[in-house]
């Protein structure tokens, strides 16, 4: 085996000690966010260097986790120069209290040698530029009902991708929280109202039913009285249907048992079907998003 350490860019006290003591800022005054740190040990799927992101089969993570395969941030771009897919990693997981974020510190990349070429199995996708026209699809909505992308011509769209047993917090959750703020701010601005349209696509159809999504939607909306769908819907379909729009969009996925490894793309088309603005990761805000919407608006005879 041939070990590749990657330099520190910080200097670390012991792990230990950080786990015992309350990190306060230079004034003393206010804490920071306080953090819990783990030893991650697994196997590199694949990686992406431009979005700082890993895909690991781990092993199980004492007090956290059981093992899975999963994706985490590692934003030390000097790891992703040595690192192959199959390679071993270790690395330290940063969990902040109280929060969703997460990702990987002081990464050690352990290179498997073996009689088999090993070749690296980074994330690749060619995402459709500016005006590419969207492909038509054929769908269903949470209600069972049939929908294209005729539907919503003359309307702008956003569209992300979901699953509804995602377990990763910076994930398929923070995107639909992100659309429901979205869809708040589209019910309570007029200039808003049937202008836009929201869809959550899920990239595991054979479990998200109609029914899966109803549910899930009815939450996300809060529209569990009347469970209305006027500006958000949840799609889901056949798997090659969901394949062909995801991939135009340059998302990858692949099934991992109960679960599926995902990047994350969320799109924003104009009312002639055609592809605006790719927003990648999960780092976008509701707030820029609504402001790039309303900007297209403005350039619109009214």
């Amino acid at each position: 085996m041939k070990h590749h350490g990657i330099k520190l860019k910080f200097v670390f006290i012991t792990i230990t000690l950080l786990l015992s003591l309350t990190v306060y800022n230079c004034g003393g005054a206010k804490p920071q966010a306080q953090v819990r740190r783990f030893d991650l040990k697994g196997k590199i799927v694949s990686f992406d260097k431009g979005q700082q992101q890993i895909i690991i089969a781990h092993e199980d993570i004492p007090g956290l986790m059981e093992a899975m395969t999963m994706p985490f941030t590692l934003r030390d771009a000097d790891a992703y120069d040595v690192m192959k897919a199959s390679d071993e990693i270790q690395a330290t997981l940063v969990v902040e209290n109280g929060s969703s974020r997460f990702w990987l510190e002081n990464p050690v990349i352990t290179q498997v040698i073996s009689g088999d070429k090993t070749t690296a199995n980074e994330i690749t996708s060619s995402e459709p530029q500016p005006g590419a026209e969207v492909p038509d699809f054929s769908l269903v909505n949470q209600d069972n009902k049939p929908v294209s992308l005729e539907n919503y011509r003359g309307q702008f769209l956003l569209v992300t991708f979901i699953y509804t047993r995602c377990p990763l917090p910076d994930y398929c959750t923070l995107m639909s929280n992100n659309f429901a703020e979205i869809n708040h701010a589209i019910q309570n601005d007029r200039s808003l109202q049937g202008k836009v349209q929201l869809l959550s696509v899920s990239v595991d159809p054979e479990r998200d039913t109609p029914q899966v999504l109803r549910s899930y939607g009815a939450a996300h909306t809060e529209n569990y009285s009347t469970e209305k769908f006027d500006t958000w819907e949840f799609l889901t379909g056949k798997p090659d249907e969901v394949k062909i729009l995801a991939t135009f969009f340059g998302l990858s996925y692949t099934p991992d048992g109960d679960q599926i490894i995902h990047s994350l793309r969320t799109a924003l088309v104009s009312p002639e079907g055609k592809l605006l603005k790719m927003y990648r990761g999960n780092e976008w805000k509701p707030s820029a998003v609504i402001a790039d919407v309303q900007s297209e608006l403005n350039k619109r005879p009214s």
